[in-house]
């Protein structure tokens, strides 16, 4: 398990392009956090790690986008499940987890069945942050506060992660 704080959105996109560095084809992250918490921003930082074609954004109303690689790499596979109300609807989306780094907002529950491995990432907002616009989507809620720090744990389960930084301590 890795536990880290970030000061700002900038740091988080950075965040997330190391951790992208060191994706492969097959990894599946599952981001929580609250609205505004930065899981696009991160996302977008996975995607300049990996090396795909962006722009990376949230993929909130159109469920999923796919960005293909620049450099012969995996290809990212965005997926906003927020709307989504089961496993099956987002199995109705076909992705492809096997060939594809797979990261899903929102999909803590919804992926039980999906792969042996995946990296939980998990957001949280400083206490006392700006939680008024809870209705706002999230790529606009990025932008409210998105200079105040974040917490980002990540935890690894199944045999992909297991023996690395990222293995669960539970």
């Amino acid at each position: 398990m890795i536990r880290a704080e970030v000061p700002d959105a900038g740091a988080m996109e950075e965040f997330g392009r190391d951790l992208g560095s060191r994706l492969t084809a097959g990894d599946l992250l599952v981001l929580s956090g609250p609205l505004g918490a930065g899981k696009t921003t991160l996302t977008r930082g996975l995607g300049a790690g990996l090396g795909v074609r962006g722009p990376v954004q949230s993929p909130t109303f159109v469920l999923a986008r796919t960005h293909p690689s620049l450099v012969g790499g995996a290809p990212l596979v965005h997926v906003d499940a927020y709307r989504l109300g089961s496993a099956e609807l987002l199995e109705d989306l076909d992705l492809d987890f096997a060939r594809s780094v797979v990261v899903v907002e929102w999909g803590a529950g919804l992926l039980d069945d999906v792969s042996e491995s995946w990296l939980e990432v998990e957001i949280e907002r400083p206490q006392g942050a700006d939680a008024s616009n809870a209705a706002v989507p999230d790529a606009d809620a990025e932008l409210l506060g998105a200079d105040e720090p974040r917490v980002v744990t990540l935890r690894g389960f199944g045999p992909r992660w297991a023996g690395t930084a990222y293995a669960d301590a539970r």
